[in-house]
């Protein structure tokens, strides 16, 4: 059975666009494109490699996929071969232009797709960028694995991680540390559904049961 995990850069606010550069989606008129570049060091290189170490596909909307694939097939080094030779499936109503060689369409239906290529036999399904795939997907609950670079910036507005449509989840944590400049790397795995309790008094006193009235 497959995975999907989401390797996410996001800002303390939540935050996910355009941590590449300025020109990468300044959709919604957002000024801060590039913001991840002053913060990395040898750690979280080390960690990135981590990621892409293990056999994966590609799990991209549209956006990120139009992104990636006007620049990875005319870069060298690891990841570039990594990304040109992985397959990659992709959220899009126009497959007619995905040229990106090895790539594969989800179809239209996403959800019935990806629930379908999680029972089979296969690489883990890597999601890069891909903001409003991301929201489908966490309405869904398709997300098995969280891996977020949370940098040291609060970006204001901008595309978030977690949607309103999120549906409510636990998750737990598998994996942390933080870098030189800040960055903190942690891994989530879904962890069944949310617990609640109460640290409230056994005995509620009479203002308490009268504010529990008047918020009704």
């Amino acid at each position: 059975m497959r995975k999907i995990i989401a390797a996410t850069f996001v800002s303390l606010d939540g935050v996910m666009q355009a941590p590449g550069g300025p020109e990468e989606d300044p959709v919604g008129g957002f000024e801060f494109g590039g913001w991840t570049f002053h913060y990395w060091d040898d750690l979280m290189g080390a960690a990135m490699d981590e990621t892409f170490a293990k056999p994966f596909a590609l799990l991209l909307g549209r956006k990120t996929y139009d992104i990636f694939a006007a620049h990875w097939p005319y870069s060298t080094g690891p990841i570039a071969d990594s990304f040109n030779a992985v397959t990659k499936y992709v959220a899009t109503h126009r497959p007619e232009t995905l040229t990106w060689q090895n790539t594969q369409l989800l179809g239209d239906d996403v959800v019935a797709t990806l629930r379908q290529l999680k029972q089979e036999d296969g690489p883990d399904l890597l999601i890069q960028g891909s903001s409003e795939l991301i929201q489908t997907l966490l309405a869904n609950d398709l997300i098995d694995e969280i891996s977020l670079l949370i940098f040291p910036l609060v970006l204001g507005k901008g595309k978030r991680l977690f949607g309103s449509g999120t549906i409510p989840a636990a998750f737990k944590l598998t994996k942390s540390q933080a870098s030189s400049t800040g960055v903190i790397m942690a891994s989530y795995e879904r962890s069944g559904e949310i617990r609640t309790g109460s640290f409230a008094q056994d005995k509620p006193s009479e203002a308490e049961l009268a504010r529990r009235k008047n918020w009704k």
